[in-house]
């Protein structure tokens, strides 16, 4: 909110209009300020008459999460896009040919000072339109016993829709300070506090606009966001947990259909890889026989969404790998580029067929079912046996040694499977410390979870760079079948390939530093700690 101004929001039911005349509510609140004031009302005033504006944001709130609210202003002649941080502009710029209800990238957006701040923030994610409000504004200049103008009245009215709904918003009022007449402002916004009816506003528009719709900023979240504690049965932690990223996963089925972003697909496939992992190494902390049917199932939805996947990081990533050509020209990649486009359109309506079929509608809603018998029983058998908290201590501790073991016998000639295989076992302890954050200490979490993340960072880089480097050896083999290769294509995928293999052999020169880092004593003693319980 910016400092010369004060927001009011008005609750039209409970303005009382004088002697009972029937007069509307803002024009009660125009007759208090009369009482001091002389109010005069000023048609065309710049920033008064109808307005429509769209708030923007990505998915999962990357703008809120930053500070920042991103907001299109229709004119009568295209648009504008507004970036503010606390009600103060920080950036703007023109827009033609905008179309606010529909998903945009980043990167799509005209250059200009607000495409600039937003683009490494948002990407690769689009902009969404979380809410647009419609109305018209008003100015009212505040005379004093001079004529002189000493205070404007805005008075805002407008109208919220978003996804087919609409709802009135409570009209705000604003006091805004002239030059020169800041107690006169004060003075306003006192007697417009004391108005039965008028309350602080939102401390935006776009808060209360989502607040109207029933939406709030951060209402989604990629992360393991589900609340257990530590008493919990055992079996309704783990229930809750798959509750949760079984909300995760169906939350993006649509973003993948629609073809939105990658990112969509990505998380979709996050929630599905924790969910394998939690039926993996938690699953028999559910009733007998529960989990084991479904983990063949979210296995073959893994393999559904894979092929679309690695080609989205494919295209995500061609930017920079033809920025690395030295020999090649990027140019001689656009072939490739355009092969890595019709390959993705085939996959991707093998996986919306999929995501559509009878057997992922059956999966969700037999899980979904399933895993709230669990979370919602009663009884003595909810009371015994083991909790969240000793649940949490002993798989975490043992997929600790697993990894500790495993990297220990890894030297410089073990084959890349053992590095492939050590870096599914880190994922796996990350996600079991995932699960039971909440019972952790946070700084002890933070310092465990902060070497980790070093070390999956290293193996994560081994294992890409050696996977992408076989898969555009076949992909070039599949485009020579095709007779889509030109020879300048194949020798700068060639100079890839080669960069690939030199990013590798980095990163296993990496490993041979950061895994006793890891792995070490002050490691051990870091991850016991966290692991440590108070004597009962």
């Amino acid at each position: 909110m910016t400092p010369d101004r004060r927001v009011f929001a008005l609750d039209e039911g409970n303005v009382a209009a004088p002697a009972g005349n029937g007069i509307n509510p803002v024009s009660a609140v125009l007759d208090v300020l009369g009482e001091t004031f002389g109010v005069v009302a000023e048609p065309g005033a710049p920033g008064s008459g109808a307005r429509q504006h769209t708030w923007l944001d990505t998915f999962d709130w990357r703008l809120n999460r930053a500070g920042l609210v991103l907001e299109y202003e229709h004119l009568r002649q295209g648009g504008r896009l507004l970036l503010s941080r606390d009600e103060v502009v920080q950036a703007e710029q023109p827009v033609a040919d905008w179309r606010s209800g529909r998903p945009q990238l980043a990167q799509d957006l005209p250059a200009g000072p607000v495409r600039d701040q937003i683009l490494k923030l948002a990407s690769p994610r689009a902009l969404l339109p979380m809410a647009t409000a419609a109305g018209t504004v008003s100015v009212n200049r505040l005379l004093n016993a001079d004529g002189k103008t000493v205070a404007q009245l805005i008075v805002d009215r407008s109208t919220v829709t978003q996804a087919g709904q609409a709802v009135p918003l409570a009209p705000r009022l604003a006091i805004a300070e002239v030059r020169g007449y800041p107690g006169q402002a004060r003075r306003a916004a006192r007697l417009l506090a004391e108005i039965p009816g008028v309350s602080a506003a939102e401390p935006s528009a776009f808060l209360a606009a989502l607040h109207a719709l029933r939406r709030h900023p951060d209402d989604y979240s990629n992360g393991v966001t589900t609340e257990i504690t530590a008493q919990m049965p055992a079996s309704v932690a783990v229930a809750t947990l798959l509750l949760g990223l079984l909300d995760t996963l169906e939350q993006n089925v649509d973003g993948v259909l629609r073809d939105i972003d990658t990112e969509f697909l990505h998380d979709l496939r996050v929630a599905a890889r924790r969910t394998r992992s939690a039926i993996k190494l938690l699953g028999d902390a559910l009733p007998d026989g529960l989990a084991a049917p479904y983990a063949a199932e979210f296995k073959w939805l893994g393999d559904l969404t894979t092929p679309t996947r690695d080609l989205d990081v494919h295209l995500l990533g061609f930017g920079a790998m033809a920025g690395q050509l030295v020999a090649a020209s990027p140019a001689d990649l656009e072939p490739f580029r355009a092969f890595l486009a019709r390959r993705r359109k085939r996959e991707f309506r093998r996986l919306a067929a999929g995501l559509r079929s009878a057997r992922f509608k059956a999966l969700t809603d037999h899980w979904r079912k399933a895993l709230l018998e669990v979370r919602d029983a009663d009884g003595p058998a909810r009371r015994r046996g083991v909790t969240a908290d000793d649940l949490a201590v002993s798989r975490t501790g043992r997929m600790f040694r697993r990894v500790v073991a495993r990297g220990a016998a890894i030297t410089p000639d073990s084959a890349p499977d053992l590095l492939h295989d050590l870096r599914k076992r880190c994922k796996e302890l990350r996600y079991v410390l995932e699960f039971f954050a909440p019972l952790h200490d946070p700084v002890a979490y933070r310092k465990v979870v902060g070497d980790l993340k070093q070390l999956q960072d290293c193996l994560g880089e081994f294992q890409d760079s050696e996977v992408q480097g076989h898969e555009i050896g076949a992909l070039a083999e599949e485009m020579l079948a095709e007779r889509a290769a030109p020879a300048a294509t194949l020798l700068a995928m060639g100079e890839i390939a080669a960069n690939l293999v030199h990013r590798e052999a980095e990163a296993r020169a990496d490993f041979a530093q950061r895994f006793p880092r890891f792995a070490g004593p002050a490691g051990q003693h870091r991850f016991h700690a966290l692991l440590s319980r108070p004597a009962r």
